[in-house]
C-alpha cells in the first residue's frame, strides 16, 4: 500500500514539475496566460522558464519573419485605368503581448493585415499613373505602401518588413480596348517607320542616280577627249608618213578609191583619158 502510494505520489510531483517548466524555441517568443489574461509586461525569449503548474500556460508565437500572400484586387490609378494587382507582404510579430490582446492568432492577423495593405495599396495607387505604377516608381510606390501599413499596424504588435507587387494585370473587360489601343499606336508607328524608309530609299535612289549620271557624263568626256586626241596623233603620224612621198601617197590613195569603187556589181563609165585611171593606163 505504501509502495502505491509512494509511486502515486512520485508520478504527481513529476506531472506537478513538469507543468512548472516550459522551453522557448529560438525561433519563438512566449507569454504566460494565467487563466486567459497575460502575466508580466515582457515577453519570454529562448531557453528555459518557470511557471506556476495548471493555473498558468504558456502561449508561444513565431519570432520569424512571416509572408502573407494577398489575393488579386482591383485598383484604381490617378488616370483613371483599372488595374488587378497580385501583391504580398513579408511580417512578424514585433510585440507578442500586444499581438495577443489585439488579434490573438495568425488568422485573425491575416485578416487585419490584409485589410490594411489593400487599402494602403488602392490609396498610394490612386496618387499615380499607370505607366508610373508598372514601370516608373513601383519602387518608390510600395515603400510608400509599407510605411503607411507598418504604421497602422504596430498598434496591433506587428511590423511590416516588405511589400512587393508580383504581377500587375488588366481587368478582362479592358483588356481589349487596351490592346486594341496598343495595335492601332503599333500599327500608326509601323506606317511612319515605312514612310520614312520609303522617303530615305528615295533620297539614296536619287542621289545615286545623280552620282551615275555625273559619272557617266565625265567618262563620255574623258573618252571624246582621249578619241579626239588618239584621232589628232593618228593624222600626225599619218601626215608625217604620207609627206616623205607624196607621189606614194596619191598612188596610194587611187588604190584605195579603185578597191572601193570597182566592184563586181558597180558599173563605171569613164574616158580613157580621166585623172581617176592614170595609174591604169
Amino acid at each position: 500500500m505504501r509502495m502505491q502510494i509512494a509511486v502515486v505520489a512520485a508520478i504527481m510531483l513529476v506531472v506537478v514539475a513538469w507543468e512548472c517548466v516550459y522551453v522557448v524555441d529560438e525561433t519563438q517568443r512566449a507569454i504566460v496566460l494565467e487563466l486567459g489574461r497575460p502575466v508580466g509586461e515582457e515577453p519570454q525569449g529562448p531557453g528555459l522558464h518557470f511557471k506556476l503548474p495548471f493555473i498558468q500556460k504558456a502561449e508561444y508565437f513565431d519570432a520569424r519573419v512571416l509572408e502573407y500572400d494577398a489575393p488579386p484586387a482591383e485598383v484604381l490609378t490617378r488616370d483613371k485605368k483599372n488595374l488587378v494587382v497580385d501583391n504580398y507582404s513579408r511580417w512578424r510579430i514585433l510585440d507578442p503581448l500586444l499581438f495577443y490582446r489585439s488579434v490573438r492568432t495568425i488568422p485573425g492577423a491575416l485578416a487585419r493585415i490584409d485589410d490594411v495593405i489593400y487599402s494602403q495599396v488602392r490609396e498610394v495607387l490612386g496618387r499615380y499613373l499607370l505607366t508610373e505604377v508598372v514601370a516608373q516608381e513601383r519602387a518608390t510606390i510600395m515603400e510608400e505602401v509599407r510605411q503607411a501599413a507598418d504604421d497602422r499596424l504596430r498598434a496591433f504588435g506587428i511590423a511590416v518588413v516588405d511589400v512587393r507587387i508580383k504581377r500587375t494585370d488588366l481587368p478582362p473587360e479592358n483588356q481589349k480596348a487596351i490592346y486594341g489601343r496598343m495595335r492601332a499606336e503599333r500599327e500608326r508607328q509601323a506606317k511612319q517607320y515605312r514612310s520614312e524608309g520609303q522617303e530615305e530609299a528615295a533620297k539614296i535612289t536619287s542621289d545615286a542616280d545623280r552620282k551615275r549620271a555625273v559619272l557617266l557624263a565625265e567618262a563620255n568626256r574623258k573618252a571624246a577627249q582621249l578619241r579626239g586626241e588618239g584621232e589628232a596623233q593618228a593624222t600626225a603620224i599619218y601626215a608625217g608618213a604620207f609627206g616623205q612621198d607624196p607621189e606614194f601617197y596619191a598612188f596610194w590613195r587611187s588604190l584605195e578609191a579603185y578597191r572601193r569603187s570597182l566592184t563586181n556589181s558597180t558599173d563605171v563609165v569613164l574616158s580613157p583619158q580621166s585623172e581617176f585611171l592614170q595609174y591604169l593606163r
